[in-house]
């Protein structure tokens, strides 16, 4: 008989415009001499010949007929009795004679269901990525990837990779009306197979990376990669179970920031990243010597850009391959938890690049991001804003956080740039922005966003972080979304950062003029759950290192850094320090090469380390110093007023009132002796911290091993000590259990 395709049909597949392949190709019922019969059809471009082979009964051979000189075959089959329709092999020949057996892909039924579709519609699929991108199948004994990808205005989608010689015409797929949704099982397919989606719009034709793809080649090469996620076989379930019930505003948190690609190199070969699996074993053990509770890592999400720091991210579903495979990273996290260390990572969901094989024009019109400029791009970045409006944008930021946490057990999210979310007129000038339906400036999608974001990351994962990167005033951003707030757990104090670092960077004769720069913090203090933080930001762009903005000679940088991270573990709120600060790392960070770690040859150098490692020890071990870090019952000044001599005594208190320390500064290079402090009862006060201690590189000055309150009153307390501050130092005392 004749093929009973159309003309018009088998132009629109040969051409790549078709939306459903699958009604031309594959199996179909038809009418032959007033029978039933199979019509197998093939789209082979590349064959001389063809045969449809019984996949029960190998012998069984139909030969394929040319039905359009393009390479469409067709052969009338049988209908076989109860058996799936994918039931049968085609085995092919080229030019050379060559031979190649294979299942037909338009054979298999697909994995998307109608439910999936309207969650996904709906913008709740909170598990899409099980569903979309590359997923590993078995159907009817036949293993091989099931592709789906959401492209809802282009005209047709194509799979293309290493296994069809990046033909687009190869393996088009069938799309899902009206969700958009494009989807093909290709059988034969295994992990490690290299991908791109063709997509075809009007006249163009572009190939993209998965947005949901679990791996890719190590840029600058572009293609995605498949990857099984569900194999690795996990060691931390002690961990995960104590995270569950972890009370964490209540606990030390120190997290230590790391850029993986800079921690360390190879000695032998500094020009090589350490793997995953390297990095976890050495990382782990320095935390842990550091006595840091977290890691938080730089976007680990895959960026075509190293110099972005992963912060322009195009592949938000797979961990960098810079590194290794998910696998590897994996095997990090769980090494870290293995060693009691949580694993946070920076999360990027308020805008993407511009890169072509990216998310930008996606289906080649503004998808996930807004049309309007005025609303979709970030001037200042050269960068572009997520449509926080659309349901399927909002489902693919949404169930992405879920997913580090889901498939890599990530203990929490920092969220960059939450403040571009927020306001609509971010950096931008009077005329160049939308107002909200109401006439404002907050963007109100975004915020939707973020609540439902913070909801669903508590629901589901119990004891995960979320931690804002918030430079504004916007209230109750760490204030749960039922009470009005955003719904963070944590919120970085970038008040604190500025002023703390602008008080620092005066010489210290003039800081008497500048004392209200420290106070200042208190005021606001427990407004939100803050988290102290010196990151990366703080040490880039000119700025020099931590220790290199310090003033004043080679003692006086020491000792102000001593100072400084003296004083930010005294102070209310979780500590975050970027790496190199940690030893007064000299050089401004660089992305593209190590710390120097051979500074740690210079005492000077270990004193620093020696310091911040006892600090975050004493953090740990005195429940003053953590237990109330976001309630005033946890802080209280004793004198914040001696401007003249740049000196500032506090108290910070546990749940348990008895239980304190008494702190006193000296931001000066002048030792104030015979200093009179007021505390809450007379005893002996044992000196615990002294940060001008010969351990730490100091002049030990100091007052060990402690001194004996009199019962005389003072600062409006009942008892007084008497001490020694050491100069560009701070002192610790506890007082003797009564």
């Amino acid at each position: 008989m004749r093929t009973t395709v159309g003309l018009d049909t088998i132009g629109q597949l040969i051409e790549g415009r078709h939306e459903n392949p699958f009604e031309v190709l594959g199996p179909h019922e038809v009418a032959a001499n007033g029978r039933r019969t199979l019509a197998v059809r093939a789209f082979l471009p590349h064959s001389e010949q063809a045969w449809v082979v019984d996949r029960a009964h190998a012998e069984t051979v139909r030969p394929m007929r040319r039905i359009h000189p393009a390479g469409l075959f067709e052969a009338l089959c049988p209908i076989p009795n109860g058996e799936p329709a994918s039931r049968y092999l085609i085995r092919t020949a080229d030019q050379r004679g060559e031979q190649t057996t294979m299942h037909d892909p338009y054979s298999f039924p697909h994995l998307l269901t109608d439910y999936d579709l309207y969650l996904l519609g709906e913008g709740r699929h909170w598990r899409i990525y099980d569903r979309l991108g590359a997923q590993l199948r078995t159907i009817d004994g036949v293993d091989g990837v099931n592709f789906a990808v959401w492209a809802p205005n282009a005209t047709s989608v194509s799979l293309v990779g290493d296994f069809n010689a990046w033909e687009g015409r190869r393996h088009p797929m069938r799309k899902h009306i009206p969700s958009g949704l494009w989807e093909l099982f290709v059988p034969g397919l295994g992990e490690g197979t290299l991908y791109k989606f063709q997509i075809r719009q009007g006249g163009k034709v572009f190939e993209k990376a998965d947005p949901y793809g679990f791996a890719a080649e190590v840029p600058p090469q572009t293609a995605s990669k498949v990857a099984d996620l569900d194999r690795y076989q996990w060691h931390d379930a002690e961990w995960m179970a104590r995270r569950h019930d972890a009370d964490w505003l209540h606990q030390p948190m120190s997290f230590y920031e790391v850029h993986l690609g800079s921690w360390k190199r190879p000695t032998d070969d500094p020009t090589r990243w350490l793997t995953y699996r390297e990095l976890a074993h050495q990382l782990a053990e320095y935390c842990r010597q550091m006595g840091y509770t977290h890691v938080e890592l730089l976007p680990v999400s895959e960026h075509p850009f190293s110099g972005s720091w992963g912060y322009q991210t195009v592949g938000y579903y797979a961990a960098t391959s810079r590194y290794g495979t998910p696998q590897d990273f994996m095997y990090f996290v769980d090494v870290m938890h293995q060693n009691g260390i949580g694993v946070v990572i920076d999360w990027v969901p308020a805008h993407f690049p511009r890169d072509a094989h990216g998310l930008r024009r996606f289906d080649g019109t503004a998808l996930y991001e807004h049309a309007d400029p005025r609303q979709g791009e970030h001037r200042d970045w050269g960068t572009l804003i997520f449509n926080y409006g659309r349901h399927e944008v909002r489902n693919f930021l949404i169930a992405n956080a879920l997913f580090w946490m889901d498939k890599y057990h990530i203990d929490g999210l920092r969220v960059d740039a939450v403040a571009s979310m927020l306001y609509l007129d971010y950096s931008r000038e009077h005329d160049d922005w939308i107002p909200n339906e109401y006439g404002g400036r907050e963007n109100l999608h975004a915020i939707s966003l973020l609540k439902e974001f913070n909801e669903q990351v508590h629901l589901q994962h119990p004891g995960a972080l979320t931690i804002a990167e918030e430079s504004t005033a916007w209230p109750g951003v760490s204030r749960p979304t039922h009470l009005g707030g955003l719904g963070f757990s944590l919120k970085w104090n970038m008040g604190w950062m500025n002023d703390t670092r602008r008080y620092m960077h005066h010489e210290p004769v003039h800081r008497q003029y500048h004392h209200d720069e420290l106070t200042f913090s208190l005021i606001y203090a427990f407004h939100e759950n803050f988290v102290l933080p010196l990151s990366h930001d703080e040490v880039v762009h000119g700025k020099g290192s931590l220790l290199d903005q310090m003033p004043g000679d080679l003692w006086q940088k020491f000792a102000n850094l001593r100072m400084l991270f003296s004083y930010m573990w005294t102070h209310p709120g979780k500590k975050l320090l970027f790496m190199g600060g940690d030893f007064g790392q000299w050089l401004e960070w660089n992305y593209d090469t190590t710390l120097q770690w051979d500074l740690l040859q210079w005492k000077s150098h270990q004193g620093v380390q020696h310091l911040v490692a006892d600090l975050n020890r004493l953090y740990r071990s005195e429940p003053a110093l953590h237990e109330l870090d976001f309630e005033s019952a946890g802080f209280e000044w004793i004198d914040c007023h001696n401007y003249s001599e740049s000196t500032f005594t506090y108290l910070r208190k546990a749940r348990d009132p008895g239980d304190f320390v008494v702190i006193g500064c000296n931001f000066t290079p002048v030792p104030r002796k015979k200093h009179r402090v007021g505390v809450p009862r007379a005893g002996w006060y044992q000196e615990i911290f002294n940060s001008d201690s010969l351990h730490y590189a100091g002049g030990n000055v100091g007052n060990f091993p402690g001194v004996e309150a009199e019962d005389t009153p003072s600062h409006g307390r009942p008892a007084t000590i008497e001490i020694t501050l050491p100069p560009l130092a701070a002192v610790i005392f506890k007082p003797k259990a009564e």
